[in-house]
């Protein structure tokens, strides 16, 4: 069927859904299976319900459903990716179709850096009303059949809510039952989807009217008060946002205020300017809802669109508070899920651009201090997958030593961790540096490390013990500690730590020699990994009653 499949090429794609009447008739189909994601959310601190202003992303471009509605990836050159997640907590995949049900290639990398994925339900213009009227001014038997349906629709695909964007305007008897739509629809994610949300775009008043308020008022509160939170309009100034806070009350959080990227009519801030936007925002602690950041790669162009992203994202970071990953094991390779390559074991595998976001890992924060230090991506070597993380910094005069703190940590440390670090050294004299690993625990005045007799690091800053040979029952999982090749260094670490909570992980770039000049470095990490040392003596759980679908020989 040509929803479920590419009709030039047969791939399994993504797709939306159009008008009430498909929605309604919709169920699960066989043919169904490659849209339903296979990654469940990763658990992050702090959660998303703790009472911090959060951050989510609006991702509108070019009508959606482009090239990442290819499910097994697509040979895309220079394509639209997103990997800043450790800095957000909410993303919403945004079309103008009727029921916009996100890619799961989107839904898999959002999981893998723990952030939840929402649909978006909209309507507008007189069709728009006309939907509204047949399921909002009926009887209660109508808007719930819609609720139930939406619900369903995000538990069987496995993203976590919806975006409603109802943009014309409604009759009485339908803005009448808006609320008790609403109020279904949230009790209906909330029991079906595991931490599932359902927020409300402001624009219609509660007597039906259209208008944008920019802010929450009396006139749209109705709808906030029946759902988990209030999308804000773009158009608002420093009032707008006073008036919001005051009334939003302990539930401040809720409200995203509006920032469009594209800064269209009379707007605070947009393009590399949207800081602005930010810093006002978090001045009256509320969320903010940045739309269209995709601005980077449409306005600017594909061309430098990793480099002009990074500089996007690195000026508002400022603003934006982090997530800390809280559950062992931690992997990665870094890849952005694209590249110009393959690569496998530090070795091109296949020449040529590919594009599958599924096959993104997990992202880590990209810390930039100006002049300093900066971290991006390297398209042009990587160890496994399309990219490595590029490091370049300098270490200060008289200093031997710089720490790159690649992931922030919330977690008990296990008595013994297994750490594992694949890296290259490049630039003019890459022999005068060493790269080794840091874990920094939280202060507790009883952490320390390995036996009752060592003391208690200063600022809780360890160095694994370098092992020079993985003990032999890691020994397979491990083969990379000495299989270092086409120029990448590999090591293996293990740090034993009693009564301590892990608080971040750092790339450590030494120096051989102090020196009184300023000295700059580039390193490429392939893969890091921290495990848990108990857990990866277990054996591995078998894999049992494997079965193959969907076979087409070509």
């Amino acid at each position: 069927p040509a929803r479920y499949f590419d009709i030039k090429t047969t791939e399994p794609i993504s797709f939306f859904l159009s008008g009430l009447e498909e929605l309604l008739a919709w169920k699960p189909d066989g043919n169904d299976d490659f849209n339903i994601s296979t990654v469940p959310l990763a658990k992050r601190q702090p959660p998303l319900h703790s009472k911090r202003p959060r951050t989510l992303v609006c991702h509108d471009m070019r009508g959606g459903y482009i090239d990442d509605r290819f499910i097994q990836g697509s040979a895309t050159r220079n394509p639209y990716v997103f990997y800043h997640w450790r800095y957000i907590d909410i993303f919403v995949y945004f079309s103008h179709h009727t029921v916009t049900i996100p890619p799961v290639c989107w839904t898999n990398a959002a999981h893998k850096n723990g952030v939840p994925v929402l649909g978006t339900f909209i309507t507008e213009w007189t069709d728009g009303e006309k939907l509204c009227e047949a399921f909002l001014a009926g009887g209660e038997e109508a808007y719930r059949a819609v609720s139930e349906q939406l619900a369903r629709i995000a538990r069987h695909y496995r993203f976590d809510g919806w975006l409603i964007n109802l943009e014309n305007t409604l009759s009485a008897a339908a803005v009448r039952n808006l609320p008790h739509f609403l109020r279904h629809l949230t009790a209906e994610v909330h029991s079906t989807v595991p931490g599932g949300l359902v927020i409300w775009y402001d624009s219609i008043l509660r007597n039906g009217a259209l208008r944008w308020q920019n802010e929450l008022n009396e006139e749209n509160r109705v709808f906030f008060d029946a759902c988990d939170g209030l999308f804000t309009n773009y158009n608002w100034k420093e009032a707008h946002l006073e008036r919001t806070r005051e009334l939003a009350g302990p539930r401040h959080t809720d409200v995203y205020v509006g920032v469009d990227v594209f800064a269209r009519g009379e707007v605070i801030g947009g393009g590399f300017d949207t800081d602005k936007s930010l810093r006002l925002i978090r001045q009256h602690g509320l969320s903010a809802a940045i739309f269209a950041p995709g601005w980077v790669y449409e306005h600017l162009g594909e061309e430098n669109f990793l480099q002009n992203e990074n500089k996007f994202w690195g000026l508002l970071a400022e603003y934006l508070p982090t997530h800390s990953i809280c559950t062992l094991p931690l992997a990665t390779s870094f890849s952005l899920g694209m590249g110009t390559s393959r690569f496998l074991d530090g070795k091109e595998e296949e020449a040529g651009p590919w594009y599958d976001l599924s096959a993104q890992e997990i992202q880590p924060l990209y810390p930039e201090h100006k002049g300093r230090l900066s971290t991006s991506c390297c398209l042009q070597d990587a160890w496994y997958g399309g990219s490595s993380l590029r490091v370049q910094g300098t270490i200060p005069p008289g200093e031997e030593q710089v720490a790159v703190r690649l992931f922030s940590l919330q977690m008990p440390a296990p008595p013994k961790l297994f750490l594992t670090l694949l890296y290259k050294l490049e630039g003019p004299h890459p022999d005068e540096f060493t790269a080794s690993l840091e874990i920094t625990t939280w202060d507790s005045g009883i952490c320390h490390e390995g036996n009752i007799t060592s003391l208690p690091e200063p600022n809780g800053r360890y160095h694994p013990r370098f092992l020079p040979a993985p003990p032999p029952s890691l020994a397979k999982l491990l083969a990379a500690c000495h299989r270092g090749s086409n120029g990448w260094t590999s090591r293996c670490y293990e740090l034993e730590l009693q009564n301590c909570s892990l608080r971040d992980f750092s790339l450590l770039v030494s120096r051989h020699q102090p020196s009184p000049q300023e000295t700059s470095f580039t390193c490429l990490l392939g893969e890091v990994r921290v495990l848990d040392a108990a857990s990866v003596a277990a054996s591995p759980p078998q894999v049992q009653s494997l079965a193959a679908s969907q076979l087409w020989w070509q």
